[in-house]
């Protein structure tokens, strides 16, 4: 078993797992359901074929900057400035009316996600985030990333899940090293296990995109120190995982 790692970094990121309606919410580190996605769109996978291997992959997401929690005011429909109008049918028969909705967002959001399992399915994910088959989003299609989700030396065969992302120095690739005081004296890391003591409903069933079949999962939460458990990057270079 190896992991893959992936970074989730952009302006604006949404990962939500509840959202009905007018109310589209997120999560404050990405859902697996997501990045489940995600891999789908670097695969070139349609979403009528079953995600079952993808799923059955193990996820864990270091925090390495905990994003703004923000919300978009958001309408559709309306009065067209020819005077037509134009909008959402709520109705069979009704005219086309305004809709307003609501839409959280994570802005400048900072994630390492790692995923664990066989080292095929590793390698083939690795080549397809490097040249993706269709665009790569960030939880909604117009959320786009600010920086590749490929990590140059994200494949790491010999390293489980956990000391993958505690072993990969921090903070990302093309930032700079912040002040002493302005860093964190620990980052977040939401590991899925059996046994956590938190509940997410994002494990994609089958062919999850296009049935909406998604079942409970279980995660824990911990803190790393940063520093001693998790290595500062000082050059802004790559590094090798197997010989920190």
């Amino acid at each position: 078993m190896g992991t893959l790692l992936l970074r989730l970094a952009g302006p604006m990121q949404a990962w939500g797992t509840q959202s009905r309606f007018t109310e589209r919410d997120t999560g404050l580190e990405p859902a697996k359901s997501g990045v489940v996605g995600l891999l789908c769109a670097a695969l070139g996978r349609p979403r009528r074929e079953p995600v079952d291997d993808l799923a059955a992959l193990r996820m864990g997401v270091r925090v390495d900057h905990e994003g703004t929690l923000a919300v978009d005011y958001h309408t559709a429909g309306g009065t067209h400035r020819l005077g037509e109008s134009y909008g959402v049918y709520k109705a069979s028969g009704a005219a086309p009316s305004t809709v307003v909705s609501r839409r959280y967002y994570l802005a400048d959001a900072d994630f390492l996600v790692g995923l664990e399992g066989e080292g095929e399915l590793l390698r083939l994910l690795e080549r397809a985030l490097r040249e993706p088959t269709w665009q790569l989003c960030l939880g909604r299609k117009s959320l786009v990333p600010g920086v590749p989700v490929w990590v140059p030396d994200g494949l790491c065969l010999d390293l489980d899940l956990e000391t993958a992302l505690g072993r990969y120095p921090w903070p990302g690739l093309g930032v700079a090293l912040p002040p002493a005081e302005w860093r964190p004296e620990r980052v977040r890391l939401v590991l899925e296990t059996a046994g956590g003591t938190e509940v997410r409903r994002d494990q994609p069933i089958g062919a999850a995109f296009q049935e909406r079949r998604f079942a409970l999962r279980q995660v824990q939460t911990t803190f790393l120190a940063l520093g001693s458990q998790v290595p500062i990057r000082e050059d802004g270079r790559c590094t090798s995982l197997a010989s920190s």
